[in-house]
């Protein structure tokens, strides 16, 4: 009876998140979750982007989450870049967002939103919604000792004094990686970025803005030494943190609780939001490293979430990277069980995945941070990240380092990177540049594909509880170019046509009967976001003819900035 199908070392939102899409695709499998800890128990990281809803809904817990009437977030508010007003970016336009009653349901509007999340609450509903989904599921249960042979796990040791076998491992534990750590996998800080975070819990802070009913913005607030989140997590509770360098901290030879408070007090906004709240009074410190597994597959083990790798938190993408991890998990191991593919293609794809979110979050991070104007007390620390990371931060050498080769990897088939697509990220370079961008494809009228010196191999897509198999060409360098999607639509074309006017009114032919008329402007501009990053990678080759007039695209400095991350 010891004996399980699979593993989880961990509770949190990457062990439940695995536990429950394979009960739910796999229902005779015996999972165990072992939880080291006694659920509800705080833990930091509460913001979340939309990508995160769409998985909520195919573990069948969505309802019970927006029943827990977190705040829906619909954006956030920054003080970021050179200039010293606060701005926004969204979701979804805020004219678009309308007054619905809660709880709702995972449709419309709902989409394109996110939660802002107590994670005491929401890490018990997620293990609670585990255990009914089927998995066995064991709290105050800790891994004492991991018995390995060679790259294999034989065993868990636990300090209930039971040994547990499994055919499959999963570590879930987060930055402690227990099983990581037993199998001798190594981890790099590839960035410069060590931070530390300082943070509590507040009661009945005022929201900074109120969007309809229960909605809100995140705000991130710069000081010159650092930076302020303001997350509020229900009606009456906020999380209120602080981050800043490891050498900041040391340097200034103060408690954790007086930086705290002190930032505090010198942010005007953050200050009146918080007159008339009173803190929990019990203060956190974390260590706040970005880091990265050098592998994250093994002969039968896995790690998944923050065992895996750990990116900034100054874009929210920690809940976003484990619950994406955890569900491609989820069916990695299903095919595995079902020898659906090659066992060797199926981990590399995965480890390819992970490990390549990780690094475009962290390259992220390292421009957020090298290119923030207000951190006049770190001059010299930010451009130390600039220079350790190889990043000019002149606008269009930095908007190409951004970009190497990540634009074809996050959602197959989109122009997208971290949950932002490539206008947005050329809108975000802008702001802190304030200077235009130029477009690849601006100013030419023929693109010509170029596909020599590549090789055909197939990358996974993973949907409806299913991985399926899709061709891309790859180079020697690494980069992928998947046929599918508004790629693969592009590359169909251009196999007919090199001419832009022909390109245009082969998708207007197209996407006139796909979409309303009100979203058709919408698909043609994704597509042109997809043939300027072929330009970019060099899939495609741009020229002049003079006889023709060229494609002109330009993006204003101070547009609004739009995240629109939906696989």
């Amino acid at each position: 009876m010891n004996h399980y199908d699979v593993v989880i070392v961990g509770g949190g939102p990457a062990g439940s998140t695995t536990g429950t899409l394979l009960k739910k695709y796999n229902p005779q499998l015996r999972v165990l979750i072992l939880e080291k800890e006694k659920f509800p128990r705080d833990h930091v990281g509460e913001s979340q982007l939309p990508q995160i809803s769409e998985i909520l809904d195919e573990m069948g817990c969505w309802d019970k989450v927006e029943a827990a009437n977190f705040p829906i977030k619909v954006g956030g508010n920054y003080r970021w870049g050179k200039d010293p007003e606060p701005w926004e970016f969204h979701f979804l336009r805020l004219e678009e967002f309308k007054d619905e009653p809660r709880p709702a349901k995972f449709t419309g509007q709902r989409k394109q939103t996110a939660f802002q999340v107590d994670r005491a609450v929401y890490d018990e509903i997620l293990l609670r919604h585990a255990e009914e989904s089927g998995c066995e599921v064991r709290e105050q249960t800790a891994v004492v000792k991991v018995d390995t042979q060679g790259d294999r796990i034989t065993a868990l040791q636990l300090n209930t004094e039971e040994t547990i076998t499994a055919n499959y491992y999963i570590d879930g534990s987060g930055h402690v990686g227990v099983l990581r750590k037993a199998v001798g996998v190594q981890t790099e800080c590839p960035t410069q970025l060590q931070n530390v975070a300082i943070w509590d819990y507040w009661e009945n802070a005022e929201w900074a803005v109120e969007i309809g009913v229960g909605g809100t913005r995140i705000q991130i607030m710069s000081l010159p030494h650092g930076w302020i989140w303001f997350i509020p997590l229900s009606p009456t509770r906020t999380s209120v943190g602080f981050v800043c360098p490891a050498s900041y901290y040391k340097q200034a030879k103060k408690s954790a609780a007086e930086i705290y408070h002190q930032a505090l007090q010198d942010e005007p906004l953050i200050s009146r939001l918080l007159a008339n709240a009173s803190s929990r009074g019990n203060i956190e410190i974390t260590k706040d490293w970005s880091f990265l597994a050098e592998r994250t597959t093994g002969e039968n083990w896995f790690l998944v979430g923050e065992a895996a790798g750990f990116a900034d938190p100054i874009l929210s993408a920690g809940l976003t990277l484990t619950h994406v991890g955890g569900k491609e998990l989820a069916y990695t191991i299903s095919a595995l069980l079902q020898n659906q593919y090659d066992a060797d293609w199926l981990k590399s794809q995965y480890d390819h995945n992970q490990r390549r979110r990780v690094q475009q979050h962290i390259r992220f991070a390292d421009y957020w941070y090298a290119a923030n104007g207000q951190f006049t007390d770190l001059y010299d620390h930010c451009q130390t990240i600039a220079k350790e990371a190889g990043l000019n931060l002149s606008p269009a050498e930095a908007f190409r380092w951004l970009a190497q080769g990540g634009f074809t990897n996050d959602i197959v088939g989109q122009a997208v990177i971290g949950g932002f697509d490539l206008g947005a990220m050329k809108q975000m370079v802008q702001r802190f540049s304030k200077e235009e961008l130029p477009w690849e494809i601006s100013g030419y009228n023929v693109f010509e594909l170029n596909i020599d010196d590549t090789q055909e191999e197939f990358v996974a897509v993973y949907s409806n509880g299913e991985i399926t198999r899709v061709k891309c060409y790859r180079r020697e360098n690494g980069d992928r170019l998947p046929i599918t999607g508004l790629y693969g639509l592009l590359i169909d074309i251009l196999s007919r046509t090199s001419d832009i006017e022909q390109i245009y009114h082969y998708l207007i032919s197209l996407f006139k009967n796909r979409f309303p008329a009100e979203h058709l402007r919408i698909a043609i501009q994704h597509t042109m976001f997809c043939l300027e990053v072929m330009a970019l990678e060099g899939w495609v080759k741009a020229s002049l003819n003079p006889e023709k007039p060229p494609l002109k695209i330009s993006m204003p400095i101070e547009g609004q900035l739009h995240y629109s991350g939906r696989s």
